[in-house]
């Protein structure tokens, strides 16, 4: 027989493509937020796993999964700044959070070192110029 056999070949790229679509949604940071929608797109990635900072529709602050008080985030994050050698934030609000209680978190992640801070909305927002949302990336 002179013919290669793709057939086991198609079942285990199957197998594989089943793992990686139950996977992909997994591999999110877990707090959850109601994120307010835009229509910017994604910031390019990069090679250091981003530091998040999450805060809560009840007011709770996190960095990465851990809470922390309001009084210690800046000592945290000037620790983290310490060890890091990226300057990049990425800080996730719930839309319930007044816009001066977000600001404050942004003056304290300034603080404490990191003057690169992306805010994380969710796509398929309001862009104002009539134009359709950009779904996807």
């Amino acid at each position: 027989m002179a013919e290669i056999n793709v057939t086991p070949f198609v079942d285990v790229m199957l197998v594989l493509l089943i793992i990686f679509m139950v996977a992909a949604p997994l591999m999110t940071v877990g707090v959850p937020v109601e994120l307010p929608k835009t229509a910017a797109g994604a910031l390019p990635g990069e090679e250091e796993e981003p530091l998040t900072v999450t805060v809560t529709a009840g007011g709770e602050i996190q960095i990465q999964t851990t809470p922390v008080a309001r009084d210690d985030l800046v000592g945290r994050l000037r620790a983290i700044a310490a060890e890091r050698s990226s300057e990049r934030v990425y800080l996730r609000a719930d839309g319930a959070i007044a816009y001066g209680d977000v600001m404050q978190i942004m003056g304290a992640l300034n603080a404490g070192g990191f003057g690169n801070v992306g805010l994380v909305t969710d796509t398929g927002g309001p862009t104002f110029d009539g134009r359709p949302a950009p779904q996807g990336e």
